[in-house]
């Protein structure tokens, strides 16, 4: 029925987005998503994809990770430019953030646990559990070493905010304050 481009965030700019409207009858409406796969990042360390269309890559990866997968998940491939990969999915644009913020440290607990178990999941779902294990080990220097990590990237981000405050004083830089947000 119709189509338009999308802007896309950071992680995407350069690539071509664009949302289809498809109409399986008057009041019946189906909204998909064509988002450009461009090669792997990794592809420089790993080797090239198994799979021709980065598209398909894509896909491949989301039904792997994922315990349920969008039923309109697939691939395609078209010229704009050149020949371009995409891959297609139903339209959910559903953003949703927690308050982790306002979390007390039982929730905020909680809640990392949760995400722990989610990506745990995840990768075991990407068929190689048994080598996961095995680089892990049966100790903690795993657990200690991201944890590590996680605390000198915490405290990295607070000197490098604590960096931009006095920049934005010093009048160094501008700062764009909308008026709801002031």
């Amino acid at each position: 029925m119709d189509m338009a481009l999308k802007v896309v965030g950071v992680g995407s700019v350069g690539t071509v987005c664009a949302l289809v409207l498809l109409m399986a009858g008057r009041e019946d409406p189906l909204f998909l998503q064509i988002k450009e796969a461009r090669p792997s990042v990794l592809e420089p360390y790993a080797g090239k994809s198994a799979y021709a269309n980065h598209g398909q890559r894509v896909v491949m990866g989301c039904q792997f990770m994922q315990s349920a997968s969008d039923i309109f998940l697939g691939w395609t491939e078209g010229l704009l430019g050149g020949t371009r990969h995409y891959y297609v999915r139903q339209l959910k644009d559903m953003k949703i953030k927690p308050l982790v913020e306002v979390y007390t440290p039982g929730a905020m607990l909680q809640y990392a646990e949760l995400c722990g178990w989610t990506l745990a999941r995840a990768h075991a779902r990407s068929g190689e559990p048994a080598k996961i294990s095995g680089y892990l080990g049966q100790n903690d220097q795993f657990d200690q070493s991201v944890a590590a990590f996680s605390v000198a990237y915490a405290d990295q981000s607070e000197r490098d905010h604590e960096l931009l405050i006095k920049a934005v004083r010093a009048g160094k830089l501008d700062v764009y304050v909308e008026e709801d947000q002031a």
